[in-house]
């Protein structure tokens, strides 16, 4: 190559991940999912994929996934196969997740039943985009009328707030910004710790009484009270970490060694820097369990609020939208709340009975819960077991 020649490098080029609509649904649609599973199980059926996408076929219409794609996404919503005492495979919901589920269901359910006069907040974020608008609208067969929508979703606003059937929405603790992610799918990469605890604090000042606090456990809601070293951390980070712990180690330890120092620190059940905060505050908060956001009334709330600006989004410019989103939150009403969580309310209390209808019906099948046997091994392959298996 000549010296004197210009040496190009082609940046390259940048993946972006795109969206699986059948196997990748939002909140609402899999919360219609995974009551179509346990549909199954109060029935004392099996429930296997073609059953199951049968199902989702008469419950939502536009779903167009096939039965891989119902594996796909059941494997989503973190259901997995267990081993019963037939030899079959049963699909039920991830162990984990099945027991932060009837924690949380049997802590809201108590409270209500011991009749707590606490107000219960529930506080949420979601995200509106600059092109959001109506899917369908009413044009003629020439479509040489109508609104001209911009292709992609624009920028994005991202909303925080919190609210109770008792109050309405916390008055002043309405959070808008805009989102520095170019993909609006992942605005949880512009909400970080930081901001959230400082609005999380500010909120808890708002608040006229001791309340129950509901929310999820996204990374920015669950900062634990010590620090500890992330898995992929260093190893002159954990040995920092150490002195400042007070642990005496040796020098020449492995990293691995140091992590078995520090695993042997961390307590059996997480502290959480915000419920401590909270409950330094007079308060106390409940977690949602993973993938069940049903059971937060706010996402109704949102559902709304998003409606509203669909509906009066016409010019498409950043600033219009975040002014229609300031007047839909500030059109939600304490009768919107009460409707909400109403609603959220009688679910948690259908669904604590159900969970311990599911326990009466699951015990006695199943007979292992090794790892082996919630993989979607090659069995799912077999022309033989297709039935037995989902």
């Amino acid at each position: 190559m000549d010296s004197d020649e210009e040496v190009q490098f082609q940046s390259p080029r940048k993946l972006y991940k795109r969206a699986k609509k059948c196997s990748e649904l939002d909140d609402f649609d899999a919360d219609v999912v995974r009551r179509i599973v346990h549909k199954f199980y109060e029935r004392n059926e099996y429930p296997t994929a073609f059953s199951i996408l049968s199902e989702i076929k008469k419950k939502l219409p536009h779903y167009e996934g096939c039965v891989r794609s119902v594996r796909n996404l059941l494997k989503n919503l973190k259901f997995t196969f267990k081993k019963c005492n037939n030899g079959r495979k049963m699909l039920v919901e991830r162990n984990d997740i099945a027991a932060l589920l009837c924690k949380f269901l049997r802590t809201m359910c108590t409270l209500r039943q011991n009749e707590d006069t606490r107000p219960v907040v529930y506080l949420d974020e979601t995200w509106v985009n600059q092109n959001h608008s109506r899917s369908h609208i009413w044009q003629n067969n020439e479509e040489t009328k109508g609104f001209k929508i911009p292709t992609g979703k624009g920028g994005c606003l991202i909303i925080t707030h919190a609210g109770s059937s008792r109050f309405g929405f916390i008055e002043g603790s309405k959070f808008v910004f805009k989102c520095r992610a170019r993909n609006s799918t992942d605005y949880h990469s512009s909400m970080n710790s930081d901001v959230f605890k400082q609005w999380f604090v500010d909120m808890l000042k708002l608040l006229p009484e001791p309340c129950v606090i509901v929310m999820d456990n996204a990374p920015y809601h669950s900062m634990l009270v010590n620090n500890y070293p992330k898995c992929n951390a260093r190893k002159a980070e954990v040995q920092e970490w150490l002195k400042n712990q007070n642990i005496n180690f040796l020098p020449l330890e492995t990293l691995a060694e140091l992590r078995e120092r520090v695993n042997l620190l961390k307590p059996t059940f997480k502290k959480y820097e915000l419920d401590e905060i909270a409950s330094s505050m007079g308060h106390e908060v409940v977690r949602l369990p993973p993938y069940h956001c049903q059971y937060n009334p706010i996402e109704l709330i949102w559902a709304q609020v998003k409606g509203e600006v669909a509906k009066k989004n016409s010019t498409f410019k950043m600033v219009d939208v975040e002014r229609l989103t300031h007047e839909a939150l500030d059109l939600v009403s304490k009768s919107d709340w009460e409707k909400c969580v109403k609603h959220a309310e009688t679910i948690q209390d259908e669904d604590y009975q159900k969970e311990i209808l599911i326990d009466s019906v699951l015990e006695p099948v199943i007979i292992t819960f090794q790892t082996d046997d919630s993989d979607f091994g090659n069995d799912e392959d077999s022309a033989d077991d297709v039935q037995t298996l989902i």
